[in-house]
């Protein structure tokens, strides 16, 4: 067996047959072979290593994301490196400079602060970046994810639809995503004559069940006349749900109750919630999938991938008829 098959399994597996394949590896095994990713990467002029920008490791709604980027890496030679950038536009730059020093394969962008940040790190890189922030931005880059300006217009139509009139939307933080779903928002309230800023709930903090319970709480004290309401994240609204029923005020019948995400709680919520779905494990998997296709050489039809979304309609805006009359 030459030195060339042996490497050509290592490195391009499917180029060698399953048989051969399976033999080479169960050698390598057994000798504890460990290969030189930085040494390969000097001989290629080509590297193996991810970089991945997040606001934050522990929010659920980047969780299915990074499992979709690690699915699409787990068995072969690349590796990830997380930056957890914690909200902080300034620390975006920092993060994406220090992943530039090791020249990577590519840098999937998971989430930014500010819209002027998406755009210098697409130039600053100095390789192909990945941008999951928004797929309606059209900026120097690849754009995987959905649009989220049209997902919460959606989910404001559906609320209305439903006889809520006195909607507000509850947000934090400045990422872009959140000032497109308020955007989307205020421009449907806007069309259907509805549209009352003091309705807009926001406050600079990461999302939490906590928060949302909190920031309706204080809301509902200054408006009672509220009767719905459109949250950026499944864990606000659930705080939302939470809240309202301390307060004794029924859902759907007296107040609806939207979320964004459809995390894996929201079925099993009481009432269920209506939430926008997002694919957020394919998001994740096509945004790996793009670097690796381009660090090997080859090419990309589109650059911007919209993956759509889903209204998934529950109890938590399923208003009765004689309520929504009234």
């Amino acid at each position: 067996m030459s030195a060339i098959t042996v490497s050509r399994a290592l490195r391009e597996p499917e180029k060698v047959s399953v048989a051969l394949r399976d033999q080479i590896l169960s050698v390598v095994d057994k000798m504890g072979y460990v290969p030189d990713l930085n040494a390969r990467a000097l001989a290629s002029g080509t590297s193996t290593f991810i970089g991945v920008l997040l606001p934050s490791l522990s929010h659920p709604a980047l969780s299915a994301v990074l499992s979709g980027i690690e699915a699409r890496i787990r068995g072969t030679d690349y590796r990830i490196q997380y930056s957890n950038t914690h909200y902080d536009p300034e620390e975006e730059l920092r993060q994406l400079r220090a992943f530039a020093a090791h020249s990577p394969a590519g840098v999937i962008v998971a989430g930014t602060e500010r819209l002027e940040n998406l755009e210098a790190i697409a130039n600053e890189a100095g390789c192909p970046i990945v941008q999951t922030v928004d797929a309606s931005l059209k900026m120097s880059g690849i754009a995987v994810g959905i649009d989220h300006k049209k997902a919460a217009m959606a989910a404001t139509r559906h609320m209305l639809s439903q006889g809520y009139r006195r909607i507000a939307i509850l947000g934090c933080g400045h990422d872009i995503r959140v000032r497109r779903r308020q955007e989307g928002y205020c421009e449907v309230m806007q069309q259907a004559g509805l549209l009352d800023e003091s309705m807009i709930i926001w406050q600079d903090a990461p999302p939490s069940i906590h928060l949302g319970s909190r920031l309706i709480r204080r809301f509902i004290e200054k408006r009672p006349d509220v009767d719905g309401v459109l949250c950026h994240s499944d864990d606000l609204a659930l705080g939302v749900i939470f809240e309202c029923q301390r307060l004794g005020i029924r859902v759907p019948e007296d107040f609806g109750i939207c979320g964004f995400n459809d995390l894996e709680y929201a079925v099993t919520t009481e009432p269920p919630l209506t939430t926008i779905h997002v694919p957020r494990f394919d998001i994740g998997y096509t945004a790996a999938d793009i670097l690796i296709t381009l660090s090997r050489g080859g090419q990309i039809k589109e650059r911007t991938l919209d993956l759509g979304f889903e209204l998934v309609v529950r109890q938590t805006t399923r208003r009765s008829k004689a309520a929504a009359i009234a």
